[in-house]
């Protein structure tokens, strides 16, 4: 009953213009409905809703180019048909599908997600992945966290953003295992998640600033400057001045000490600015 209101509540020539026509048209239609639902217009949202709600009778192209800006016009009324889509392997939409539950925040999504990070096609994974942060449930850390040791730089490094953006005591306790034990030279995106856990991190970061082991210390560097706190200034300046390590990949620490303490002051300057 509800669905049908809905049905009838759609501008049928707009409706045609993303079903006739050759698929470019189509797609330049779909373009001109989203900047008219981004101006408001009440219309074209119900439209794109109606293209989500009833997807199987659109082309592949147009579901996933709307779900891209899901937050113009989606709403509660897209639950259902966004976690059917996340589950049809045949439509093969699924990872516009975790995007768009993830831009309305659609928390019963998650143990399809979830079941996603073994899918086959890399895109399906990354948007798993990504809409898991989103939605930042705890529950999943531990099926992010062997994500950390992917053999894919790029899944690595969403699973370490979702990781921070989730936090918890578990998420941090998975990056600060792969910041002490690390299996791959390069980790700044370990460093950069584990800025999300300032200040609390911060002493456990100056501890590592303070470790024989070069790397670690050049890490420590990326992450405090990270978080963009004035605690961690003191151990910055330090390393700039003092230490003369270099890691496995010729890193020199007093380089990203340097480079930290720029990023520190970018960040206040950000957050300064939003304030005023």
């Amino acid at each position: 009953m509800i669905a049908t209101r809905y049905r009838w509540a759609v501008n049928q020539a707009d409706v045609r213009l993303l079903k006739d026509g050759d698929l470019e048209t189509r797609e330049e239609n779909l373009r001109q409905l989203l900047v008219q639902a981004e101006d408001g217009d009440a219309s074209a949202k119900e439209t794109l809703r109606a293209l989500v709600r009833d997807y199987p009778d659109y082309h592949r192209s147009l579901y996933s180019r709307a779900m891209n800006r899901a937050e113009v016009f989606g709403d509660d009324t897209l639950r259902e048909p966004l976690l059917a889509a996340l589950a049809d392997t045949r439509y093969n939409c699924q990872a516009w599908a975790a995007m768009g539950c993830a831009a309305l925040g659609i928390g019963d999504a998650i143990p399809g997600l979830v079941a996603m990070l073994d899918h086959a096609q890399d895109i399906a994974r990354d948007q798993a992945v990504i809409a898991l942060g989103v939605l930042g449930d705890e529950s999943v850390v531990p099926a992010l966290a062997p994500l950390l040791h992917d053999s894919i730089t790029g899944m690595r490094e969403r699973a370490a953003e979702a990781l921070g953006m989730i936090g918890g005591d578990a998420a941090l306790a998975a990056l600060w295992d792969e910041f002490e034990n690390r299996r791959y030279y390069r980790i700044g995106y370990i460093a950069s998640a584990l800025s999300e856990f300032a200040p609390a991190i911060i002493p456990r970061l100056v501890e590592a600033a303070a470790s024989d082991d070069p790397d670690k210390r050049y890490w420590a560097a990326v992450a405090l400057g990270s978080t963009g706190d004035d605690r961690a200034i003191p151990t910055l300046e330090r390393l700039m001045a003092d230490d003369r390590g270099s890691t496995v990949f010729d890193g020199m620490v007093s380089v990203a000490a340097k480079k930290g303490l720029r990023t520190l002051r970018r960040i206040q300057a950000a957050i300064a600015a939003r304030e005023s």
